[in-house]
């Protein structure tokens, strides 16, 4: 039987909305949408860049959590008001993905409050 579990990250989002971080489905992770708040305070960053830096902080969590890292990230999907922000975050994204290449979107859309500047998502797959 496939192994299938949730990981948290103590967002308040979660309880509020009833969804995981992410979902470990046999070797598959799918890792929600995370914007650039600190869970553990839910304080944001004004800085898009820095946004972006702890949106990969956290979901860099969830995938070690998994059993997995940045590295294992197959499919990426930023999520941005501005489609300006998306330059400015380029050298953290870079850094996180430039010897990655997951397949990536840029989707340009409202996000749930106003503070928040970009939203990542990922999926990745463990390797044996």
């Amino acid at each position: 039987m496939t192994e299938r579990r949730s990981i948290l990250s103590g967002s308040t989002f979660e309880d509020e909305f009833g969804y995981a971080r992410a979902v470990v489905d046999g070797d598959h992770i799918y890792v929600s949408g995370t914007t650039g708040f600190d869970y553990s305070t839910m304080t944001i960053s004004e800085d898009v860049a820095e946004q972006a830096a702890q949106c990969l902080r956290t979901i860099a969590a969830a995938l070690a959590e998994a059993g997995c890292t940045l590295a294992d990230v197959v499919r990426v999907r930023y999520l941005l008001p501005d489609p300006a922000d998306f330059a400015l975050c380029g050298p953290v994204l870079r850094e996180a993905f430039g010897t990655v290449r997951p397949a990536a979107t840029m989707l340009v859309c409202g996000l749930l409050d106003k503070r928040m500047r970009i939203e990542i998502e990922v999926d990745a797959v463990r390797r044996g």
